[in-house]
């Protein structure tokens, strides 16, 4: 291995001799390593230090034992090796000092160029940038794998993952980034871990809000909940503003004030696009459709267009009413895309409103207490459906920016009905709500609206406040 700054002469006359016996001996093998003159002594130091070395000049030359093992054998400096050449080999280099400089000088003009090219390459293998709060969260540590295996973004698509948190969480953070390095994902380019509020969300292409609040109705109230949610989203918005990409993609997730984190983060970063900020309730529908195929003895893959409408962790109703079996076994059999109702192949009525449908059923109970393995994959799949597109002809159920669609106040955070085509989402209005689906819809958008006014009001006290 040939070692040296690429303006040395002394480099440039090993090297050449080095060519030379590779040319013209059959098991001699050159390995040349060519670094630029300022970069040279930190990079020397550092290969003696890890070798346990003691070298000072260009270039360094030494013998690695790949049939052996064990560490490189020093040979030293150009009169090491040309001393080496000519006992073993009886070969020697005459090159005059004119030449040395002259190679010298070609030398460093072709490591520039290769530097400059590879600098290019690499700018045109841009990363997704992609910022996790709260990272200390169990969700973040199921999450990251899936982030980085490929299937959400694409096989080509390189991630930088930046992790997100408080100062007393470092320790953390810095577990989580170990061990995500020493997953070797071939597609993750870099994590890090941010304990720095100022440095959040720069160039930021997807933010993932795992942001919650404790929940202890005996100690706080509403009020004081909805302005700790405030006050974080307070922080946040102006930062994704100040330092994020203009067409960056906010996804809200967590345990407690879903769809508030989402309006919040309109209510205090105007400048971001309302569209490109939704809140996840791919869980309640997920477990929703394992709950109903526990029920029916069959596969949760074939329970599909099961809607999550409302305030996704707060009062939600589940819709059955345009869900669908496929591959139920049954009497009726058809084709691959052939479906039955759900409604119909459950005639136990008293269960869905008893055991599914009831604020103290077991699906509240196991999404409210998942640790972190559910919520992980629901923000993976929404992730995945805005850049690739939902299944064709599937409803996704999505918390976003009403426009007065079925009847629902504009301006709340609401889950609905929504299709992913062509990275972006639309709401499938045409969707037909019977009277008593309307009345349901009526009664949740009226708490989201209190919770908003809630809100508002911490938004214009925080101003006064602000002012005085």
């Amino acid at each position: 291995v040939f070692a040296g700054k690429a303006n040395c002469p002394y480099y440039a006359k090993a090297e050449l001799l080095a060519d030379y016996l590779q040319a013209n001996l059959p098991d001699f093998r050159v390995h040349k390593v060519t670094q630029h003159p300022d970069k040279w002594e930190q990079w020397l130091h550092d290969i003696c230090e890890m070798n346990g070395w003691e070298h000072s000049q260009s270039p360094i030359i030494w013998r690695e034992l790949l049939d052996r093992g064990g560490k490189g054998l020093l040979l030293g400096g150009v009169d090491d090796f040309l001393e080496y050449a000519q006992r073993y080999y009886g070969i020697t280099s005459m090159m005059l000092s004119e030449e040395m400089l002259d190679i010298a000088e070609e030398n460093l003009q072709a490591h520039i160029e290769i530097e400059k090219e590879e600098e290019e390459i690499k700018s045109l293998i841009k990363p997704l940038q992609i910022w996790i709060t709260s990272a200390s969260a169990s969700i973040c540590y199921q999450l990251i794998p899936l982030l980085a295996n490929g299937e959400v973004f694409g096989m080509t698509t390189e991630i930088s993952i930046h992790l997100l948190d408080t100062g007393q969480f470092k320790d953390v953070l810095c577990g989580i980034v170990m061990e995500a390095e020493d997953m070797a994902f071939p597609l993750l380019r870099s994590i890090s871990e941010h304990t720095e509020i100022n440095e959040a969300f720069i160039q930021a292409d997807v933010i993932i809000v795992l942001d919650d609040v404790l929940l202890n109705r005996e100690v706080q109230s509403l009020e004081n909940y909805i302005r700790e949610v405030s006050e974080i989203c307070q922080v946040y918005a102006p930062l994704i503003e100040k330092n994020a990409k203009s067409g960056v993609r906010v996804i809200s997730s967590g345990k407690t004030f879903v769809n508030l984190k989402a309006m919040m983060i309109m209510a205090y970063g105007q400048s971001i696009k309302p569209e490109n900020i939704i809140a996840v309730a791919t869980s309640w529908e997920s477990a929703a459709k394992a709950m109903l195929a526990r029920k029916l003895n069959m596969n949760a893959a074939g329970v599909k267009d099961v809607i999550v409408w409302g305030n996704i962790t707060g009062c939600n109703y589940i819709d059955l009413s345009h869900a669908k079996l496929y591959g139920y076994d049954c009497a009726i059999w058809g084709p691959a895309n052939f479906s039955h109702p759900l409604l119909n192949m459950i005639y136990d009525s008293e269960w869905i409103h008893s055991e599914f449908l009831s604020a103290q059923s077991s699906l509240s109970s196991r999404v409210c207490q998942c640790a972190g393995m559910l919520p992980a994959h629901a923000v993976a799949t929404v992730l995945r459906y805005w850049y690739h597109g939902s299944p064709p002809g599937e409803i996704v159920s999505v918390g976003v920016l009403t426009k007065g669609q079925f009847c629902i106040p504009e301006g709340i955070v609401f889950s609905m009905p929504v299709r992913f085509q062509n990275g972006n989402w639309e709401v499938i209005t045409e969707l037909e709500i019977n009277e008593t689906t309307q009345e349901v819809l009526g009664r949740l958008a009226h708490e989201l609206m209190q919770e908003k006014l809630v809100a508002l009001k911490e938004i214009k006290e925080m101003h006064l406040y602000g002012a005085d």
